[in-house]
């Protein structure tokens, strides 16, 4: 199977020429090649998106809504055929893989509803015989750039609203994950999106990136992935006003207190820091238990983390995928390696597991440390591997501290029966979102995703506010009194406040002894 660009409606090949291979990750098998494109791929794609935007935008939204309910029913009768794909472009396991798919189905829904939206503001006008209103209008076109770890979830995020708020899309998915990305632009295609409102440029992100945030006429990016290449692609973007929204990733913290349901603290933090082979900017990596049921919670999570069946994701049985690929795997290992050298104590894992069928993947071991101190390395900075730190807290204030002693703020959780203590942890927890008796993972498509601090910059995907980044706020003022009324100046005599006499005649500026005010 081949990625190939999608531009202005055609399957098309980079002017490059070149490719490169998709590899499975659980079995280090070649299933595809995808297109490396060219600044001037990623310019033909602008150049049509363009054209697209101008007569897209025109359409009423209800029937540009309209296409995306035809998504949605082609995503949900295609979905085991997709999370199959999905898990073999990328790794997780099959049921994580339905679970991402049906993420899609969701958001196409939900913002086919929008389509009947899109809601702005009517207020009173401070003047007689005058109508004031705000309005939602497209920004354009849009580029969105997105990672491997939610190959179609991300980009239905962000692509959704973009298309039902009037915009057109270039999309460059991540390198490791284009197949999934082909997939939805043909369902698009079978939809009957107009050509040139979406279209997709594979490549690397030096190349067809950065092509993408510094052209003209891309008016909004928004962006999923590493915190310094979002730094960088914020800078860019300041330079050039473009709107931009990022997400780039946390370091989450399920805090379990000495009251807490330890049974279901474990199964959410198994889940958090576990699934996705914590490949997912929501993972649990810090665990802040209270010191009064530490070693109650170690020795169940040891317990519990003897179920956890590594291997292809395929496979039914299986909890805990592979990583994407080798540089992850080695990333993930160094990581332990400095945990250990800072002192952390290894429970559990800390192998790159290379037996059997396992050899031909790239497979790390589920790992558990504990005595992290948060001023560890391992207890800071994002790993993005199933590696999972404990850490002691006295109380909730120190648990808490500790939570948001951290460069990122995006997931946090707690485990309590005291509905004082939850209510105080939603209040002080420094992330964008909180859950209560859950882990960090499992955000719903209808709230807005995104944290605080280095995870991003105060815009959201998901949810209505999702279509703050997509459009822009338009003030429009209709007068029907028949005269010019100036704001601020002439009020009308019956409110009780003096009118400015020259307003009338529209000798505006002038004063009543005739000379200028």
């Amino acid at each position: 199977m081949k990625a190939l660009n999608y531009i202005n409606g055609a399957w098309c090949e980079s002017k490059s020429g070149m490719t490169a291979p998709v590899i499975n990750p659980a079995d280090g098998k070649t299933i595809g090649h995808v297109t490396l494109s060219t600044e001037e791929d990623v310019r033909q794609a602008v150049r049509a998106a363009k054209a697209a935007q101008k007569e897209w935008a025109l359409v009423p939204a209800p029937q540009r809504a309209e296409v995306l309910y035809k998504v949605g029913f082609l995503l949900k009768e295609k979905k085991e055929r997709l999370a199959r794909i999905l898990t073999m472009e990328m790794g997780k396991v099959i049921e994580e893989a339905r679970g991402e798919v049906q993420e899609g189905i969701d958001m196409a829904f939900y913002m086919a509803g929008e389509g009947r939206r899109l809601f702005g503001e009517t207020t009173p006008s401070e003047l007689k015989d005058k109508f004031a209103m705000s309005v939602r209008v497209p920004v354009g076109v849009v580029g969105i750039i997105t990672p491997w770890n939610f190959p179609i979830a991300i980009a239905t995020w962000k692509s959704f609203p973009a298309i039902v708020a009037g915009n057109a899309v270039v999309w460059k998915p991540a390198s490791e994950t284009p197949l999934m990305a082909q997939e939805l632009a043909k369902i698009f295609e079978e939809a009957g999106l107009p050509k040139g409102v979406f279209n997709v440029v594979n490549g690397t992100g030096p190349t067809v990136g950065s092509a993408l945030v510094e052209h003209p006429d891309v008016r909004a990016i928004s962006f999923t992935g590493s915190n310094e290449v979002g730094r960088g692609i914020a800078e860019k973007c300041g330079r050039l006003l473009k709107k931009v929204s990022l997400e780039m990733g946390g370091k989450n913290a399920v805090i379990v207190m000495d009251d807490a349901d330890l049974s279901l603290a474990v199964e959410g933090i198994l889940w958090s820091a576990f699934g996705t082979s914590g490949q997912r900017c929501t993972s649990c990596s810090r665990v802040i238990v209270h010191e009064k049921v530490k070693e109650e919670l170690e020795e169940r999570l040891l317990e519990a983390m003897k179920t956890l069946k590594v291997g292809n994701g395929l496979d039914e049985t299986v909890k805990v995928g592979p990583v994407i690929n080798e540089a992850a795997l080695k990333k993930i290992h160094e990581y332990v390696q400095i945990g250990k050298a800072e002192g952390a104590r290894l429970l559990a894992g800390g192998e790159i597991l290379a037996e059997g069928e396992l050899a031909k993947g790239f497979y790390y071991a589920p790992t558990l440390f504990t005595d992290v101190k948060p001023d560890m390395r391992i207890a800071k900075e994002e790993i993005f591997g199933p590696v999972l730190s404990v850490m002691r807290a006295g109380s909730l204030e120190e648990a808490i501290a500790i939570n948001n002693a951290v460069d990122y703020g995006l997931s946090s959780a707690i485990f309590t029966r005291d509905v004082n203590r939850a209510f105080r942890a939603m209040r002080d927890l420094d992330t964008g979102i909180v859950y209560i008796n859950a882990g960090t993972t499992g955000a719903e498509i209808h709230l807005p995703f995104g944290g605080t601090k280095g995870t991003g910059n105060g815009h959201r995907d998901s949810g209505t506010a999702s279509l703050d980044v997509f459009t822009e706020w338009r003030s429009v003022y209709v007068d029907f009194s028949g005269k010019l009324q100036r704001a601020q100046i002439d009020i009308d005599p019956e409110s009780g406040r003096e009118e400015n006499p020259g307003s009338a005649q529209g000798d505006a500026g002038i004063g009543k002894e005739g000379g200028k005010a």
